[in-house]
Protein backbone atom coordinates (compact mmCIF):
# COMPACT_ATOMS: atom_id res chain seq x y z
CA UNK A 1 0.00 0.00 0.00
CA UNK A 2 1.22 3.43 -0.84
CA UNK A 3 0.91 6.57 1.21
CA UNK A 4 0.65 9.87 -1.08
CA UNK A 5 1.43 13.56 -0.19
CA UNK A 6 1.50 16.80 -1.51
CA UNK A 7 4.89 19.00 -1.60
CA UNK A 8 4.84 22.32 -3.42
CA UNK A 9 7.36 22.05 -6.15
CA UNK A 10 8.49 23.48 -9.16
CA UNK A 11 8.03 20.45 -11.43
CA UNK A 12 5.54 17.67 -11.07
CA UNK A 13 7.71 14.38 -9.79
CA UNK A 14 7.26 10.89 -7.97
CA UNK A 15 9.82 10.02 -5.36
CA UNK A 16 10.35 7.08 -3.39
CA UNK A 17 11.09 7.10 0.25
CA UNK A 18 11.17 5.08 3.22
CA UNK A 19 8.44 3.41 4.83
CA UNK A 20 6.42 6.20 6.90
CA UNK A 21 4.92 3.40 9.14
CA UNK A 22 2.61 0.51 9.60
CA UNK A 23 2.65 -1.11 6.04
CA UNK A 24 3.32 1.52 3.60
CA UNK A 25 6.02 3.23 1.63
CA UNK A 26 5.70 6.79 0.78
CA UNK A 27 5.28 8.30 -2.39
CA UNK A 28 5.54 11.75 -2.80
CA UNK A 29 3.18 13.51 -5.35
CA UNK A 30 4.38 17.21 -6.30
CA UNK A 31 1.41 19.35 -7.50
CA UNK A 32 1.12 22.80 -8.91
CA UNK A 33 -2.33 23.23 -7.50
CA UNK A 34 -2.68 25.22 -3.83
CA UNK A 35 -6.10 22.95 -3.48
CA UNK A 36 -5.64 19.34 -1.83
CA UNK A 37 -6.91 16.50 -3.89
CA UNK A 38 -9.03 13.92 -1.90
CA UNK A 39 -6.29 11.56 -3.82
CA UNK A 40 -3.24 12.98 -2.30
CA UNK A 41 -4.20 12.32 1.43
CA UNK A 42 -2.29 9.26 2.43
CA UNK A 43 -3.60 6.47 3.04
CA UNK A 44 -2.84 3.06 5.47
CA UNK A 45 -4.07 -0.48 4.34
CA UNK A 46 -6.35 -1.91 6.71
CA UNK A 47 -5.70 -6.12 7.47
CA UNK A 48 -9.23 -6.69 6.40
CA UNK A 49 -8.74 -5.39 2.81
CA UNK A 50 -8.96 -1.65 1.56
CA UNK A 51 -7.16 1.92 3.22
CA UNK A 52 -8.46 4.37 5.28
CA UNK A 53 -7.48 7.83 4.83
CA UNK A 54 -4.70 9.31 7.18
CA UNK A 55 -6.56 12.62 8.19
CA UNK A 56 -10.32 12.77 9.04
CA UNK A 57 -12.45 15.04 10.45
CA UNK A 58 -13.05 14.10 13.70
CA UNK A 59 -17.06 14.95 14.51
CA UNK A 60 -17.18 14.47 18.67
CA UNK A 61 -18.83 17.82 20.09
CA UNK A 62 -20.45 19.12 17.26
CA UNK A 63 -24.26 18.85 16.94
CA UNK A 64 -25.25 22.20 15.82
CA UNK A 65 -27.12 21.49 12.26
CA UNK A 66 -25.49 24.51 10.68
CA UNK A 67 -21.95 23.95 12.46
CA UNK A 68 -21.53 20.85 11.26
CA UNK A 69 -23.02 21.39 7.80
CA UNK A 70 -20.44 24.38 7.23
CA UNK A 71 -17.76 21.91 8.94
CA UNK A 72 -18.67 18.70 6.82
CA UNK A 73 -18.70 21.02 3.64
CA UNK A 74 -15.64 22.65 4.45
CA UNK A 75 -13.93 19.19 4.85
CA UNK A 76 -15.37 18.00 1.81
CA UNK A 77 -14.03 20.83 -0.07
CA UNK A 78 -10.53 20.56 1.23
CA UNK A 79 -10.24 16.71 0.59
CA UNK A 80 -11.19 15.22 3.49
CA UNK A 81 -13.08 11.82 2.89
CA UNK A 82 -12.33 9.64 6.37
CA UNK A 83 -15.25 11.23 8.20
CA UNK A 84 -15.66 9.96 12.34
CA UNK A 85 -19.00 10.19 14.19
CA UNK A 86 -19.95 7.59 16.74
CA UNK A 87 -23.67 7.24 17.82
CA UNK A 88 -23.51 8.65 21.50
CA UNK A 89 -22.28 11.87 19.50
CA UNK A 90 -25.82 12.43 18.60
CA UNK A 91 -25.25 13.98 14.91
CA UNK A 92 -25.31 10.71 12.73
CA UNK A 93 -28.31 11.87 11.30
CA UNK A 94 -26.98 15.58 10.42
CA UNK A 95 -23.57 13.50 8.96
CA UNK A 96 -25.98 12.01 6.89
CA UNK A 97 -28.18 15.08 5.86
CA UNK A 98 -24.70 16.36 4.28
CA UNK A 99 -23.31 13.10 2.90
CA UNK A 100 -26.54 12.19 0.91
CA UNK A 101 -26.48 15.79 -0.62
CA UNK A 102 -22.89 15.38 -1.92
CA UNK A 103 -23.71 12.27 -3.36
CA UNK A 104 -26.93 13.04 -5.04
CA UNK A 105 -25.36 16.03 -6.17
CA UNK A 106 -22.38 13.45 -7.89
CA UNK A 107 -19.58 15.54 -6.39
CA UNK A 108 -18.28 12.46 -4.27
CA UNK A 109 -18.23 8.56 -4.78
CA UNK A 110 -19.69 6.33 -2.08
CA UNK A 111 -16.27 4.23 -2.75
CA UNK A 112 -14.00 6.95 -2.19
CA UNK A 113 -15.42 8.04 1.02
CA UNK A 114 -14.64 6.64 4.45
CA UNK A 115 -17.03 6.70 7.23
CA UNK A 116 -16.65 5.29 10.85
CA UNK A 117 -18.77 5.13 13.43
CA UNK A 118 -19.08 2.98 16.71
CA UNK A 119 -20.99 0.85 18.65
CA UNK A 120 -22.33 2.94 22.25
CA UNK A 121 -21.29 1.87 25.77
CA UNK A 122 -25.09 1.82 26.35
CA UNK A 123 -25.53 -1.12 24.01
CA UNK A 124 -22.19 -3.80 24.94
CA UNK A 125 -24.21 -6.64 24.27
CA UNK A 126 -24.06 -9.20 21.41
CA UNK A 127 -27.78 -8.66 20.55
CA UNK A 128 -27.40 -4.99 20.69
CA UNK A 129 -25.14 -4.85 17.90
CA UNK A 130 -27.45 -5.37 14.88
CA UNK A 131 -29.85 -2.97 15.63
CA UNK A 132 -27.69 -0.42 16.98
CA UNK A 133 -25.57 -0.19 13.55
CA UNK A 134 -28.82 -0.80 11.53
CA UNK A 135 -29.78 2.28 13.58
CA UNK A 136 -26.18 3.90 12.66
CA UNK A 137 -26.63 2.85 8.76
CA UNK A 138 -30.09 4.62 9.02
CA UNK A 139 -29.36 7.97 9.86
CA UNK A 140 -26.54 8.50 8.20
CA UNK A 141 -28.45 7.33 4.94
CA UNK A 142 -25.50 4.51 4.06
CA UNK A 143 -25.97 0.99 3.31
CA UNK A 144 -22.54 0.39 4.82
CA UNK A 145 -19.82 1.90 7.23
CA UNK A 146 -16.65 1.62 6.06
CA UNK A 147 -15.25 0.86 9.99
CA UNK A 148 -17.61 0.35 12.89
CA UNK A 149 -15.58 0.13 16.15
CA UNK A 150 -16.69 -0.74 19.89
CA UNK A 151 -16.64 2.71 21.32
CA UNK A 152 -15.52 1.76 24.88
CA UNK A 153 -14.17 -1.78 26.77
CA UNK A 154 -16.73 -1.29 29.64
CA UNK A 155 -20.71 -1.68 29.51
CA UNK A 156 -23.19 0.54 31.46
CA UNK A 157 -26.86 -0.49 31.85
CA UNK A 158 -28.65 0.63 28.71
CA UNK A 159 -31.57 2.22 30.53
CA UNK A 160 -29.21 5.22 32.64
CA UNK A 161 -28.15 6.73 29.37
CA UNK A 162 -30.40 9.83 28.98
CA UNK A 163 -29.89 9.84 25.45
CA UNK A 164 -27.92 13.57 25.88
CA UNK A 165 -24.20 12.78 27.98
CA UNK A 166 -22.57 9.67 28.74
CA UNK A 167 -21.29 11.94 31.39
CA UNK A 168 -24.68 12.28 33.20
CA UNK A 169 -24.99 8.29 33.43
CA UNK A 170 -24.64 7.51 37.10
CA UNK A 171 -22.08 6.13 39.11
CA UNK A 172 -23.53 2.54 40.33
CA UNK A 173 -24.80 2.11 36.87
CA UNK A 174 -22.05 -0.27 35.52
CA UNK A 175 -22.91 -3.29 33.51
CA UNK A 176 -19.99 -5.87 34.45
CA UNK A 177 -21.74 -8.65 32.64
CA UNK A 178 -19.26 -7.20 29.45
CA UNK A 179 -18.54 -10.33 26.94
CA UNK A 180 -16.05 -8.92 24.63
CA UNK A 181 -15.78 -12.20 22.26
CA UNK A 182 -19.28 -12.16 22.18
CA UNK A 183 -19.49 -8.56 20.79
CA UNK A 184 -17.09 -9.20 18.51
CA UNK A 185 -18.63 -12.07 17.02
CA UNK A 186 -21.62 -10.03 17.02
CA UNK A 187 -19.78 -7.21 14.73
CA UNK A 188 -18.26 -10.31 12.47
CA UNK A 189 -21.47 -11.58 11.55
CA UNK A 190 -22.62 -7.77 10.52
CA UNK A 191 -19.00 -7.24 8.38
CA UNK A 192 -19.91 -10.80 6.53
CA UNK A 193 -23.18 -8.95 5.81
CA UNK A 194 -21.47 -6.45 4.06
CA UNK A 195 -23.15 -4.11 6.83
CA UNK A 196 -19.14 -2.58 7.63
CA UNK A 197 -16.33 -3.08 5.66
CA UNK A 198 -13.71 -3.57 8.60
CA UNK A 199 -14.00 -3.60 12.46
CA UNK A 200 -12.20 -1.49 15.36
CA UNK A 201 -12.19 -1.36 18.95
CA UNK A 202 -11.59 2.08 20.63
CA UNK A 203 -10.19 2.65 24.31
CA UNK A 204 -8.92 -0.60 24.55
CA UNK A 205 -5.66 -2.23 26.12
CA UNK A 206 -3.21 -4.51 24.98
CA UNK A 207 -4.29 -7.42 26.45
CA UNK A 208 -7.88 -7.22 25.89
CA UNK A 209 -6.75 -6.49 22.16
CA UNK A 210 -4.83 -9.58 22.00
CA UNK A 211 -7.82 -11.60 23.18
CA UNK A 212 -9.55 -10.65 20.39
CA UNK A 213 -6.86 -10.93 18.02
CA UNK A 214 -6.60 -14.67 19.67
CA UNK A 215 -10.33 -15.45 19.46
CA UNK A 216 -11.23 -14.13 15.92
CA UNK A 217 -9.94 -15.37 12.74
CA UNK A 218 -11.00 -11.77 11.59
CA UNK A 219 -8.89 -9.80 14.41
CA UNK A 220 -9.37 -5.98 14.93
CA UNK A 221 -8.22 -3.82 11.68
CA UNK A 222 -8.26 -0.42 13.56
CA UNK A 223 -7.69 1.01 16.97
CA UNK A 224 -8.72 4.36 17.90
CA UNK A 225 -7.24 5.84 20.56
CA UNK A 226 -6.60 9.10 22.91
CA UNK A 227 -3.08 10.17 21.59
CA UNK A 228 -1.05 13.20 21.62
CA UNK A 229 1.97 14.82 22.69
CA UNK A 230 1.66 14.27 26.23
CA UNK A 231 0.22 11.40 25.76
CA UNK A 232 2.09 9.30 22.97
CA UNK A 233 1.08 5.38 23.48
CA UNK A 234 4.41 4.26 22.44
CA UNK A 235 3.97 0.25 23.59
CA UNK A 236 0.71 0.16 22.49
CA UNK A 237 1.31 1.59 18.95
CA UNK A 238 4.22 -0.74 18.72
CA UNK A 239 1.90 -3.63 20.12
CA UNK A 240 -0.86 -2.86 17.13
CA UNK A 241 2.27 -2.69 14.33
CA UNK A 242 3.31 -5.97 15.11
CA UNK A 243 -0.35 -7.29 15.19
CA UNK A 244 -0.97 -5.54 12.16
CA UNK A 245 -3.71 -3.35 13.07
CA UNK A 246 -3.76 0.49 12.27
CA UNK A 247 -4.16 3.23 14.93
CA UNK A 248 -6.39 6.30 14.82
CA UNK A 249 -5.26 9.42 17.13
CA UNK A 250 -8.53 10.68 18.81
CA UNK A 251 -7.56 14.77 20.36
CA UNK A 252 -4.24 14.61 18.70
CA UNK A 253 -3.71 18.45 19.75
CA UNK A 254 -5.16 17.53 23.33
CA UNK A 255 -8.93 18.33 23.31
CA UNK A 256 -8.01 22.50 24.01
CA UNK A 257 -12.23 22.83 23.65
CA UNK A 258 -13.27 20.36 25.79
CA UNK A 259 -13.30 22.49 29.14
CA UNK A 260 -15.53 20.22 30.58
CA UNK A 261 -13.12 17.55 31.16
CA UNK A 262 -11.66 18.98 33.66
CA UNK A 263 -14.77 17.87 35.58
CA UNK A 264 -14.70 14.31 34.24
CA UNK A 265 -10.74 13.58 34.77
CA UNK A 266 -10.16 15.92 37.89
CA UNK A 267 -6.95 17.22 35.45
CA UNK A 268 -6.14 20.43 34.04
CA UNK A 269 -6.54 20.61 30.09
CA UNK A 270 -2.92 20.86 28.82
CA UNK A 271 -2.27 23.62 26.48
CA UNK A 272 -0.06 21.59 23.78
CA UNK A 273 -0.41 24.74 21.24
CA UNK A 274 1.78 27.00 23.71
CA UNK A 275 4.33 24.59 24.17
CA UNK A 276 7.85 25.66 23.66
CA UNK A 277 9.40 23.60 21.88
CA UNK A 278 6.49 22.94 19.51
CA UNK A 279 6.01 26.62 18.92
CA UNK A 280 9.59 26.74 17.87
CA UNK A 281 9.18 23.99 15.13
CA UNK A 282 6.08 25.66 13.72
CA UNK A 283 7.93 28.90 13.47
CA UNK A 284 10.89 26.75 11.68
CA UNK A 285 8.42 25.29 9.28
CA UNK A 286 6.29 28.39 9.10
CA UNK A 287 3.25 26.50 10.12
CA UNK A 288 0.81 26.56 12.99
CA UNK A 289 1.48 24.39 16.35
CA UNK A 290 -1.42 22.64 15.46
CA UNK A 291 -0.32 21.37 12.12
CA UNK A 292 3.01 19.99 13.79
CA UNK A 293 1.46 18.53 16.55
CA UNK A 294 -0.68 16.04 13.43
CA UNK A 295 2.63 16.14 11.19
CA UNK A 296 4.38 14.73 14.36
CA UNK A 297 1.85 11.71 14.24
CA UNK A 298 0.61 11.27 10.68
CA UNK A 299 4.73 10.70 10.26
CA UNK A 300 4.54 8.05 12.41
CA UNK A 301 1.65 6.29 10.25
CA UNK A 302 -0.87 7.14 12.93
CA UNK A 303 -4.43 8.65 11.42
CA UNK A 304 -5.57 11.37 12.93
CA UNK A 305 -8.85 12.83 13.20
CA UNK A 306 -8.63 16.40 14.65
CA UNK A 307 -12.49 17.95 15.85
CA UNK A 308 -13.29 21.60 14.40
CA UNK A 309 -16.22 23.14 13.51
CA UNK A 310 -14.48 25.96 12.20
CA UNK A 311 -14.34 25.66 8.32
CA UNK A 312 -10.90 27.17 8.25
CA UNK A 313 -9.36 25.11 11.36
CA UNK A 314 -10.56 22.49 9.42
CA UNK A 315 -8.61 23.36 6.19
CA UNK A 316 -5.64 24.09 8.14
CA UNK A 317 -5.39 20.90 9.61
CA UNK A 318 -5.10 18.67 6.34
CA UNK A 319 -2.54 21.58 5.19
CA UNK A 320 0.29 18.92 6.73
CA UNK A 321 0.98 16.99 3.52
CA UNK A 322 3.68 19.94 2.41
CA UNK A 323 6.21 19.49 5.20
CA UNK A 324 8.09 17.40 7.12
CA UNK A 325 9.49 17.16 10.19
CA UNK A 326 13.07 16.17 10.75
CA UNK A 327 14.91 13.63 13.11
CA UNK A 328 15.61 16.45 15.31
CA UNK A 329 12.44 17.73 14.87
CA UNK A 330 10.73 14.03 15.94
CA UNK A 331 13.81 13.69 18.82
CA UNK A 332 12.46 16.45 20.54
CA UNK A 333 8.78 15.58 20.42
CA UNK A 334 9.28 12.46 21.39
CA UNK A 335 10.91 13.23 24.36
CA UNK A 336 7.89 15.35 26.03
CA UNK A 337 5.75 12.01 26.03
CA UNK A 338 4.35 11.57 29.66
CA UNK A 339 3.07 8.23 29.42
CA UNK A 340 0.15 7.48 31.31
CA UNK A 341 0.27 10.70 33.54
CA UNK A 342 -0.63 12.74 30.41
CA UNK A 343 -3.71 11.16 29.43
CA UNK A 344 -6.97 13.47 29.56
CA UNK A 345 -9.89 10.92 29.02
CA UNK A 346 -9.26 8.39 32.01
CA UNK A 347 -13.39 8.30 32.19
CA UNK A 348 -13.95 7.33 35.52
CA UNK A 349 -17.19 9.17 36.06
CA UNK A 350 -18.70 7.62 32.93
CA UNK A 351 -20.99 4.72 35.02
CA UNK A 352 -19.01 3.92 37.91
CA UNK A 353 -16.14 2.45 34.76
CA UNK A 354 -12.91 2.29 36.88
CA UNK A 355 -15.04 -0.40 39.30
CA UNK A 356 -15.84 -2.38 35.69
CA UNK A 357 -13.59 -5.59 35.10
CA UNK A 358 -13.28 -4.21 31.78
CA UNK A 359 -12.02 -0.82 32.63
CA UNK A 360 -8.70 -0.54 31.13
CA UNK A 361 -6.64 1.60 32.50
CA UNK A 362 -5.28 -0.62 35.34
CA UNK A 363 -2.69 1.85 36.86
CA UNK A 364 -5.34 4.80 37.08
CA UNK A 365 -8.05 1.88 38.32
CA UNK A 366 -5.16 1.25 41.22
CA UNK A 367 -4.90 5.15 42.08
CA UNK A 368 -8.42 5.65 42.44
CA UNK A 369 -9.25 2.40 44.77
CA UNK A 370 -6.08 3.24 46.80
Amino acid sequence: MHLTRRLCAPLSHFTRMKSLGLFAALTVLAAHSAALRASDVPAVALSSGGSMPLVGLGTWQVTGDRELEQALDAALEAGYRHIDTATIYNNEHLIGKVLKRWLSEGKVKREDLFISTKLPVYAMRAADVPDLLNQSLSRLQLDYVDMYLIHMPFGVNRESYNGVSIVAIGPNDTDPSTDHRAIWDAMVAEKEAGRARALGVSNFNESQIERLVKHSAVPPANLQVELHLFHQQKPLVEFCKKNSITVTAFSPIGSPGSKWLIKLSGKELPDLLNVPEVLEIAKKHRKTAAQVLLRHILQKGIAVIPKSSTPARVRQNIDILDFSLDDEDVASLDSLDKGIDGKLFIMKNIGGSVNHPEYPWTKLQNEATS
